[in-house]
């Protein structure tokens, strides 16, 4: 019988050899790296890795310590706030260690844990976050509490018999109308209040059960409750106050700084030919990386979790500081870093030209660098002055703060609209305007233009690129036909050519010629898009300025005061 013949054999070297070795590898059996059947290492072995272990073990510990330090040395709130909560648990623990209490009885002490527990987890690092979890501790308490003993009443009316399942069925509907409840969009700022509910009512309907005193058992868990929550509060706020509000400030002036930074330097990278001889993996998965270009945009882009906590803090912390009234708009905060960070999202994609394969060549850079490097400067700028208003919380000048930048993005257009010649496929122009100079000299043997249907998709590219350029045929000067038909150091350079492939093809070197053209022109018009986005940034500060109540800019006059030495000057007549 005869046998159909294998496939040809895989050459050495290839990926399929490789995969074929891989295969075989994993088949053959695992062999020890001693021989025979000594699978056990032997006694002094066993000794060598552990001495090698404790030996290992203080130099580990030395970095945990240092890094410990350094993480303190960061933000000197961190340490501050553990002590804080050290403080206020050893407070609450007192009560336990005094005898002859004269303000808790008996029945408190036995329940005295839960005055601990409410320190650790109702004490946050924020004063915000600790009323809201204070606040939320005890609404649930007291709801649960005060439907415990309604619920304890009513199963006392039914017997000894009935009461256990009338207990287990209101227990069962409690818990998953709460559980349910929880769920609600709505009630997410509740969640933990709902969590709290649940622990009471079942504490209090199985304990108040088994001691037949449901209510002594829920007032004394909520006077517990509350001892707990005042202490937190008190020592939070009295020693070192942290607001989340002055946080959620700090991020936002953060961001306007970072975009600034990150515009300037995609701006000035992307004008000096800036390229990464490998990007990092994890600017491609967008994770944090210190990268001048990247962090800045990314940390404005990324901080929409940490500004909603901080705003669901801040609305709970009273006035003060520079905060000094109720009900201060918060909320406009978010509108203001949302607006920027609409603006950062061009900001990416202006990094993205400059990571991206596909480049325009440095002397058409050149040509647009004054024009793009003005609206980067005035843009950044503008970001900067915006960020500084928010710091000092100061409102905007009767000036244009967007007028230079304005100006400067006109140029950039003015310029577009000059040489945009330069952004599309020069020969085809070049057919273009030598079909109409011919149709002009009245030259017979001209083809006619062939019907839509019957050209090609190429043809009615070249069509529409050159249909862009026949207003720019006046200009024949010789400089500017030297740079139209300059030749052009592309995309195609940068590939990578394994000497058997075949060599590209002229319209392929064609379409990559018009591609890297393209994208400088890509990049121009995402800066003017980020320019024309700067508006609401500034709508939102204003907004912001007048429902926080900034205070006026001070107006600044050419008249410099006359201080004490320099009227002393002028008397002595050393001085005019």
């Amino acid at each position: 019988m005869a046998t159909q013949p294998s496939g040809p054999a895989p050459m050495l070297g290839s990926l399929h050899s490789a995969f074929n070795h891989q295969s075989r590898e994993r088949l053959l059996p695992t062999l020890s790296l001693k021989d025979g059947a000594d699978w056990f290492e032997d006694e002094p072995s066993r000794l060598q890795r552990c001495f090698k272990w404790i030996a290992d073990l203080g130099p580990w510990m030395y970095g945990m310590v240092v890094s410990l330090w350094e993480f303190g040395r960061a933000d000197k709130r961190q340490a501050v706030f553990a002590g804080k909560a050290g403080l206020a648990l050893a407070i609450v623990s007192l009560f336990v260690f005094v005898d002859d209490q004269p303000f808790f009885k008996e029945d408190l002490g036995k329940h005295y844990v839960w005055a601990i527990l409410t320190v650790v987890v109702t004490f946050e690092f924020s004063i915000g976050a600790t009323l809201s979890k204070g606040w939320n501790r005890a609404l649930g308490t007291f709801i649960a509490g005060g439907l415990a003993l309604g619920v304890a009443e009513l199963s006392t009316l039914l017997g000894r018999k009935l009461e256990e399942v009338f207990l287990v069925i209101s227990i069962f509907i409690a818990g998953s109308v709460a559980t349910y409840l929880k769920l609600y969009p709505t009630m997410k700022a509740y969640e933990y209040g709902f969590r709290v509910f649940l622990i009471t009512f079942c504490y209090v309907m199985v304990s108040g059960y088994k001691t037949n005193q449901f209510i002594a058992t829920a007032s004394s868990r909520f006077l517990l409750i509350a001892l707990g929550a005042a202490v937190s509060l008190s020592v939070n706020i009295l020693i070192y106050p942290i607001w989340a509000g002055e946080d959620l400030h700090n991020v936002v002036v953060k961001n306007f700084m970072g975009v600034a930074k990150s515009l300037e330097g995609c701006v000035n990278g992307y004008l000096q030919c800036m390229e990464y001889e490998r990007i990092p993996s994890k600017i491609l998965t967008y994770q944090a990386y210190e990268d001048s270009l990247y962090s800045g945009y990314r940390s404005a882009v990324q901080s929409t979790s940490q500004e909603d906590s901080l705003l669901g803090f801040a609305i709970w912390e009273p006035p003060h500081g520079k905060y000094k009234m109720l009900n201060y708009p918060w909320k406009s905060y978010i509108r203001v870093s949302g607006a920027l960070r609409h603006c950062a999202f061009m900001v990416m994609a202006l990094h993205g030209c400059i990571l991206s394969e596909i480049q325009a060549p440095p002397e058409y850079r050149q040509i647009f660098s004054a024009e793009l490097q003005k609206v980067g400067i005035e843009g950044a700028k503008v970001l900067r002055g915006l960020g500084d208003k928010v710091k000092t919380m100061t409102k905007l000048n009767s000036s244009d703060i967007l007028a230079e930048v304005h100006a400067a993005a006109e140029e950039l257009q003015k310029k577009i609209d000059l040489k945009s010649y330069l952004l599309v496929n020069s020969e085809s122009w070049e057919v273009f305007k030598q079909q109409n100079d011919a149709i002009k000299d009245g030259m017979p043997d001209v083809p006619r233009p062939k019907p839509i249907r019957e050209q090609s998709l190429h043809e009615l590219r070249s069509v529409r690129d050159s249909m862009l350029t026949t207003s720019y045929s006046r200009f024949d000067s010789s400089s500017t036909m030297d740079m139209m038909f300059r030749s052009q150091s592309m995309w195609p350079a940068r590939r990578s050519f394994h000497p058997a492939d075949p060599l590209p093809s002229e319209q392929e070197s064609r379409t990559y010629e018009s591609a890297s053209a393209l994208s400088l022109a890509t990049f121009a018009s995402l800066l003017i898009e980020f320019v024309a986005r700067l508006q609401n940034i500034v709508d939102a500060f204003d907004e912001l300025s007048v429902k926080a109540k900034f205070k006026e800019p001070v107006i600044e006059t050419g008249e410099e005061r006359e201080g004490i030495w320099s009227r002393f000057c002028r008397a002595v007549g050393l001085k005019r």
